[in-house]
């Protein structure tokens, strides 16, 4: 983004940036702007083994060391139809700390189908320096809990995910296994959805009981899927009309801020390709995951996108949102053009913090033969990655891009049918 228009935005309110970044992408009346409709390869399921349970020994990654850099990707052979499959079969770990291995057969596939940008990249251009922060906290409950920002989820873990379905969240593979292992804390996974902070209503004699059982059950909901929230905010409140009155304005007060719905995970799924001993010098490409929830939710979701060139899409911008460290328990919206992308990655320089990892990363394009404008994810927000540039550590910040095996494998793994996945 050029320097007018970032000093316009940062002169302006936080909410009003959000609207006017949003209004950019709706400058072009041109239909060629619109999602593209193939077909995708067909990712099916060969064989399912039942492994041991893991330790869950693993510490969480706040940054990423030792990944193939954009140099060291023009380098790499293509993948055969043998390690396609390979890097594509996928680990399943269950609530009860089981896991499987699933491997795949991939068909279908057309190598002359030019849907990526290609592996050749330009030069690499100079890192620009990190100028004026310019991410933007949703802190107005009207913004944060409606669409697309509705979408973006909390896990347990410490990162950010997207909802993809009722019941599945998107997220990156290294929030929930380091490559060996899995993290400390997965065996008891939850997401956080935003909600509004419950008031606590004034019940007419003869209806309180009934108001009390529901309130009961919705504590014990609560607690058994991980919120600590309400049920412990509710522990030492006094008791008289002066203490009621003061704890009353409070939660007033409080309840213009978001809160979360915890819910625990069923199960989730990480793909071979980010294991370590699988192969090294691509495992950034798979950083990614699903985790199916235990109970549906009622917010709206986000589809799933294919897209052959960001830098080619009208200012090549991205955009997503994520609970970053440095602001607790606020969601956290950037935007900003895509520096270099290639096959599987997308590098980028949007400011970010750790906590913002996971998050989908989404564009807006037309539908196809309409004038409506839909966001689809289009890639999942790695997050800060220390890369190995001719012999050298350099620093990015690199998005997994959805390509379109990944988008059958994530597809079917949402909806347990490669029918349902023959086409974006």
């Amino acid at each position: 983004m050029g320097p007018v228009p970032l000093m316009l935005l940062l002169s302006i309110s936080p909410v009003l940036a959000v609207l006017v970044s949003a209004a950019v992408d709706d400058h072009t009346g041109d239909d060629d702007y619109t999602w593209p409709q193939r077909k995708v390869p067909l990712v099916q399921e060969k064989q399912t083994v039942h492994l041991g349970s893991s330790e869950f020994l693993a510490k969480p990654q706040s940054e990423l060391h030792g990944i193939c850099g954009i140099e060291c990707q023009r380098g790499l052979p293509e993948p055969s139809l043998d390690d396609l499959e390979q890097l594509l079969s996928y680990e399943t770990m269950y609530d009860n700390g089981t896991r499987t291995l699933t491997t795949v057969t991939v068909q279908e596939l057309n190598v002359s189908d030019d849907w990526t940008a290609g592996s050749r990249l330009r030069a690499r251009r100079r890192r620009e320096v990190y100028g004026t922060d310019t991410r933007f906290t949703i802190a107005d409950k009207q913004y944060s809990m409606k669409y697309p920002f509705s979408t973006s989820v909390k896990i347990s873990t410490g990162c950010s995910g997207v909802l993809v379905s009722p019941k599945h969240v998107l997220t990156a593979a290294h929030c929930i296994h380091n490559g060996t292992d899995y993290l400390d804390g997965v065996q008891k996974l939850s997401v956080g959805v935003l909600k509004e902070r419950s008031r606590r209503k004034k019940g007419r004699k003869g209806k309180g009981r009934k108001g009390q059982k529901k309130h009961e059950e919705e504590e014990e909901e609560i607690d058994e899927n991980g919120e600590i929230g309400e049920k412990h905010e509710r522990k030492g409140k006094g008791k008289g009309k002066g203490k009621g009155r003061r704890n009353r304005s409070r939660r007033s007060t409080v309840s213009e801020q978001p809160s979360f719905r915890w819910t625990r995970v069923k199960q989730m799924q990480v793909p071979k390709g980010w294991f370590k001993g699988i192969s090294e010098d691509i495992v950034a490409d798979y950083d990614y995951a699903i985790l199916e929830l235990k109970r549906a939710q009622k917010t709206k979701y986000m589809d799933l996108g294919v897209i052959p060139s960001v830098k080619k899409l009208p200012a090549g911008r991205i955009h997503f949102s994520g609970f970053d460290d440095d602001r607790p328990g606020n969601l956290v919206y950037r935007f900003c053009a895509v520096s270099e992308e290639s096959n599987d990655l997308l590098y980028q320089y949007c400011d970010a913090k750790p906590g913002s990892s996971g998050s989908g990363v989404y564009i807006r394009l037309k539908e196809p033969g309409k004038k409506k404008w839909k966001r689809k994810i289009i890639g999942v927000f790695s997050g800060h990655q220390w890369v190995d540039v001719n012999g050298v550590q350099q620093d990015y910040n690199v998005a997994v891009r959805i390509t379109p095996l990944k988008y059958a494998q994530i597809c079917r793994w949402v909806h347990g049918d490669s029918n349902q996945c023959r086409g974006t």
